[in-house]
């Protein structure tokens, strides 16, 4: 692998740890610095939206802390592909997250699944132009 190679696939694990840690911590500007403007997110089969990223990020920040006032990501097994400025990147997850269980105490909800990114080397670096959000299993819903 060339240092070219090695340098893109640090840059888009860096980019992915972002988007986790964003929405884990609430930080919802960092997205800015994961996703191109211009970018589609679908959430749907975890019972979100599907839109354009300026609807998605005010969105994640109303209702991902009204559900799930905390939240936490892991990620692994990422297949990163890289053809010149363009790549794709499939990573999995877990996300385990307590919610209100509607009798005064909390529960536990998780997801686990993949990530599916489809990304672009702009002038800032590396941008998810695309991210998919294929739910392969739930628990506590």
């Amino acid at each position: 692998m060339d240092l070219q190679t090695l340098s893109d696939r640090a840059e888009i694990t860096d980019l992915l740890t972002r988007y986790t840690r964003a929405i884990d911590t609430g930080e919802w500007d960092w997205l800015d610095t994961v996703f191109a403007p211009d970018a589609q997110i679908d959430y749907t089969q975890s019972g979100g939206i599907a839109a354009a990223y300026p609807e998605v990020k005010p969105w994640l920040a109303e209702m991902l802390p009204a559900f799930f006032p905390k939240r936490m990501h892991t990620l692994g097994q990422l297949d990163i592909r890289i053809d010149g400025d363009e790549a794709s990147c499939s990573a999995y997850f877990h996300n385990p997250m307590p919610m209100d269980d509607g009798a005064g105490g909390e529960k536990i909800v998780e997801f686990g699944g993949i990530y599916h990114h489809t990304l672009a080397r702009t002038a800032d670096g590396w941008r998810s132009v695309r991210l998919f959000e294929e739910v392969v299993w739930k628990r506590g819903i």
